[in-house]
This record gives structure tokens, C-alpha cells and sequence, in this order.
């Protein structure tokens, strides 16, 4: 790609006082014409680029200029302007962008401001609420990860109150839309979900780094624990045909369909942390779904029936009526049912 090759000759160039076009097709492994020719275009395209002709000639920096491309091709240009994108930065990142852009030999800039308009983040929901998972805290986070600094970490575990500790900062993940913090702690290696952050305090104190940590294969190894509880236990039940869309939606990747009985309901078994939580979480499709073990998940079935009962007492219609379905959906049953 010629782009590419003019900011190689640029880098060249940058890199000797002077050179011959016979150096840069050596270089480059081109003809001397193309050499010539690139040599030429980059002084057309505005970079100071002369040629002194003669005995000891040959093309220069003017000034002995410089660039502050580190040999950025055409292609690792667009993907760091898809990756920004217009929407999701923030105004320093905008800025910093505008300020490549014009550093950028003039053939990679259309290319760059295409990819920088190409995407767009949306953090709202369907609902319009926001999505946004890192909550107000990253900014100081990132500061300490790249300073080194030990923090003082507001953090409110699920279903805890927020408590503070001694953190190393160590690196920042992104993961499923929602932002976490690597760090080491007193009790090794730990995540922190930003957006269960309340608080941020540097306490000046240098960050002890563990031996060969590397942030890709730690993070690697704390995910895998992660998602090793989101499937530690399954529910294996059976559903009606109506239900299997709303099964996928709700769990995408831990939804194992089976097969398909003599009635039309489909054999399915749903993974999760607890066989309670999987229970409670496949409550909501009512008679739709029949849970066949473990006990516990019946068990946890039968009290949350007892409960609500207890709360909204018993339904008005008749028990054996057909299951309710979403507005735009109809009813669906066993054959036999209607």
C-alpha cells in the first residue's frame, strides 16, 4: 500500500541526514522510479522534503525536521480511529486525535477522519437509563495504574455495604460492557467492578508490582474463576415452544436445549451459580416452565409460590387457565391444551 510506504520513507528519512533514491529503494525493496516518486509526493503532500542535486546530494528534512509517527501504517491508523470512534471518547481524547490527525502525512488523513465517523457508542438501554458501567471513579483509577500508586478503595460488594481498603492498582479490563479493576490486595489478586466503586483516594505510597505479572494473562486466569461461578450448578427442566425465545434472551450461553418431546415441550437444562438462583430466575415464565431437578430448585419453586401467593392471594381466574404471553405473543400450550 503506498500510504504505508510513505510514512516508511518518512521514518527514512527522519532516521539519516541525507539519502539517495537508490538508498530508499534499497530500503523499501522498490524500483528507483517508485522511489523517486514517493520521495516527490511526500513534498508535494506539505512535509519538508527537499533534493539537492549533484556531487553529495540527495533528499533531506528540511532543518533536520521530525515527525512524531512512530510507523503507524494506513491500516493501524484506521483501527486506532475506529476504536475511538466520535462518540465514546472523552474530550481529551478528541483533542489528542485532532492533534494526529494533523500530524499525519497528508495521504493517511482521509482514512483516519473517515474511521474516526464511521461508529458510534450509544450507552443508553432500550429503556433510555444508562449503561455505562464505569461509573465517576475511572479517571482516578487509571491515574493510579499508570502512576504506580497505591489507593484507599471505597467498594460496595452485592448485597454488602461499601467498606474501604489498600489496593495495588495493576491494569483495567473491560469486559461484557462493564469496566473492572485489577489489583493486588492483601489477599492476592482481586477484581473490582468500577461501577461498585464509591470512592477513590491516592495514598502516595508506590504500587508493589508482583514478579512477571503480565495484565492479559492475569486477567485471562480471573475471568475463567469468574465464569466458572456463573456456571457452577444447572437446573434441568422442560419448556414450552413459546417460551424458548425468552430462555435465549435471558440466558444466552448457559441455555443448553435438548431435545424436543412427544408433547412439543423441549428438554433444557440452564446453568448458574446456585440451583436457587436459576430457579428464581426461570420463575418469572410461570407455567411455561417445568423445573425437573434438583430438589432444591423444586423446593425453591414451591416457597417462591407460597410467598407470592401470600402476598397477591390467589389468581382469578381458573388455575388450569392458559398462560398469559407477552402482548404481541399468543398463548402457547401443550397440544391439546386450547
Amino acid at each position: 500500500m503506498r500510504a504505508d510506504r510513505l510514512v516508511a520513507t518518512l521514518l527514512f528519512l527522519q532516521s539519516r541526514t541525507r539519502v539517495t533514491v537508490a538508498e530508499v529503494a534499497a530500503e523499501l525493496e522498490v524500483s528507483a522510479r517508485t522511489a523517486r516518486r514517493d520521495l516527490e509526493a511526500l513534498a508535494t503532500a506539505g512535509i519538508p522534503v527537499y533534493s539537492q542535486r549533484g556531487r553529495g546530494g540527495g533528499w533531506s528534512l528540511v532543518g533536520g525536521a521530525r515527525t512524531d509517527l512512530t510507523g503507524l501504517t494506513a491500516e493501524e491508523t484506521r483501527a486506532l480511529f475506529l476504536l475511538a470512534g466520535p462518540s465514546s471518547t472523552t474530550p481529551e481524547l478528541r483533542t489528542a486525535l485532532r492533534k494526529l490527525v494533523r500530524a499525519l502525512p497528508a495521504p493517511l488523513r482521509p482514512g483516519a477522519e473517515a474511521a474516526s465517523r464511521a461508529g458510534i457508542t450509544d450507552s443508553t438501554n432500550w429503556s433510555r437509563a444508562d449503561t455505562s458501567a464505569a461509573g465517576p471513579h475511572l479517571l482516578a483509577l487509571q491515574r493510579a495504574v499508570v502512576d504506580g500508586t497505591q489507593v484507599l478503595l471505597g467498594y460496595a460488594g452485592p448485597g454488602r455495604p461499601a467498606g474501604v481498603r489498600t489496593v495495588h492498582p495493576l491494569g483495567l479490563a473491560s469486559k461484557a460492557g462493564a469496566d473492572y479493576l485489577v489489583a493486588g490486595t492483601e489477599r492476592g489478586l482481586r477484581t473490582f467492578r468500577l461501577s461498585r466503586v464509591t470512592s477513590v483516594e491516592a495514598t502516595g505510597e508506590a504500587v508493589v508490582r508482583p514478579d512477571g505479572f503480565d495484565l492479559a494473562t492475569v486477567w485471562r486466569s480471573l475471568a475463567a474463576r469468574m465464569e466458572d461461578r456463573l456456571h457452577a450448578s444447572s437446573v434441568r427442566a422442560r419448556a414450552q415452544p413459546g417460551a424458548m425465545a425468552i430462555l435465549e434472551l435471558l440466558f444466552s450461553g448457559r441455555l443448553h436445549v435438548g431435545r424436543v418431546l412427544h408433547d412439543g415441550w423441549t428438554e433444557i437444562r440452564v446453568e448458574g451459580p446456585t440451583p436457587e438462583v436459576v430457579a428464581t430466575q426461570l420463575a418469572g415464565l410461570g407455567k411455561r416452565i417445568e423445573v425437573l431437578d434438583p430438589p432444591e430448585a423444586r423446593e425453591r419453586l414451591a416457597r417462591l409460590a407460597v410467598e407470592l401467593a401470600g402476598v397477591y392471594g390467589p389468581p382469578a381466574g381458573p388455575p388450569d387457565g392458559p398462560p398469559v404471553g407477552p402482548p404481541d405473543e399468543p398463548p402457547v400450550g401443550p397440544p391439546g391444551s386450547a
